[in-house]
């Protein structure tokens, strides 16, 4: 059956903007269709607009989302930094801010930091745009399911934590809570990004830490235990013996991470503290800070070179920290790769940088609440509580 949900998706698509859109496209009649649109004009969600041209006898009435009838908020959490944010349900940033942190901070330390920063951002809010949901991003892997990191070296003392409760304890009502991978998030950015033009995507989060989001046909791959795309966990050769925090040894990070490239320079006495401080001296031309970056995007091209020969993706886009210096990592990064690959998996493909550059983070977590959010599925059930008060609890915690 189509629900009022499904029509709310066609809109939001873009694929309907009149009644007479949605009953060509639903076979629904013009009463089934005004029923439905009643529902959801009486929760907000839809206004009409401006008319539509017509092409004879009475003009249709322009359906559009309303993108101010709630808000979510972004979470991207870092191992030094955490950015935060709210947007309108057409993805639209109302506002932002960050939150600077010592590597590997608690949770304890981070959360009600995170949470005090995004009081200040709803405090100006019209008390009439609930908050429908928020999207948060961790580094490693994350339970897809639980919306949990698991076992993740790069955040110690996260495994497990409620990060929803910590966001009420500090007086934040998040709605429906949805946790990833960041560099899934990353890739889920680029679904309005480059991902328009090419669908079939690798997306490197080139950071503190590595790690690789996949969008095959638009979609994300998060794998069997969301931990697809722990690329800089690979072992290499070049790294024998060298020991990484997550307690291996000989993994790609100990000698292309961000962390371990910082580590080199400092020891060698340059003045950096952070990986942004190594790209921002490539991009400037210190010519120490050049050659290790693009030795990095070598080391992680020669690994990544195996990916683009198994998956043949249409492009590679590369975000994170290092892509300030973007010119000078992808050229490392494309030697290793057409050294390495295929011909063919190499024939037409692209390397770009990041659509939205240091709000990715931000712009992936949005996007995966609103999706979560304004599904048919929670759609039809918020409406559903409306209707009924007695279930309204259980939606807004769902």
């Amino acid at each position: 059956m189509t629900t009022a949900g499904d029509l709310l998706q066609l809109v939001r698509r873009g694929r309907a903007s009149s009644r007479s859109d949605l009953g060509r496209l639903t076979g629904l009649s013009r009463t089934a269709v005004g029923a439905r649109l009643a529902l959801l004009e009486a929760a907000g969600l839809v206004v009409t607009g401006d008319e539509l041209a017509s092409t004879g006898g009475r003009p249709p009435a322009g359906l559009s989302l309303n993108a101010d009838a709630a808000v979510v908020l972004a979470v991207a959490i870092g191992r030094s930094r955490s950015q935060l944010a709210v947007f309108d349900l057409q993805g639209q940033e109302l506002g932002s801010s960050s939150v600077e942190h010592e590597v590997g901070a608690s949770p304890d330390v981070v959360m009600p930091v995170v949470a005090a920063h995004l009081r200040e951002l709803i405090e100006p809010l019209p008390t009439a745009q609930p908050v429908y949901g928020t999207g948060i991003s961790l580094p490693g892997t994350v339970d897809p399911v639980l919306g949990v990191s698991i076992e993740s070296p790069a955040m110690p003392g996260w495994d497990g934590v409620d990060l929803r409760a910590a966001l009420v304890a500090g007086g934040i009502e998040p709605g429906s809570t949805f946790v990833a991978n960041d560099a899934d998030v990353l890739a889920r950015s680029e679904r309005l990004g480059h991902a328009r033009h090419h669908p079939d995507l690798l997306v490197v989060k080139a950071s503190t830490g590595l790690g690789l989001g996949i969008l095959a046909e638009g979609r994300v791959v998060a794998g069997h235990l969301g931990a697809a795309g722990e690329i800089g966990h690979t072992k290499v050769e070049a790294a024998a013996g060298r020991p990484c925090r997550c307690g291996d040894v000989g993994c790609l990070e100990t000698i292309a991470a961000g962390w371990a490239l910082v580590a080199e320079l400092r020891e060698a006495g340059h003045p950096v503290d952070h990986v942004r401080d190594l790209a921002a001296l490539a991009a400037g031309g210190d010519a120490e800070a050049k050659h290790r970056l693009r030795e990095s995007g070598r080391r992680l091209g020669e690994v990544l070179a195996v990916a683009i020969n198994i998956l043949n993706p249409e492009a590679v886009v590369i975000g994170g920290d290092m892509a300030a210096a973007f010119d000078v990592y992808a050229a490392g990064v494309r030697e290793s790769v057409y050294a390495r690959a295929s011909a063919l998996a190499t024939r037409d493909l692209r390397f770009l940088p990041s659509t939205f550059g240091d709000r990715a983070g931000l712009v992936g977590c949005a996007a995966m609440a609103l999706d979560q959010v304004l599904s048919p599925a929670a759609v039809d059930s918020r409406l559903a509580a409306a209707a009924d008060p007695s279930r309204a609890a259980a939606s807004a915690t769902g």
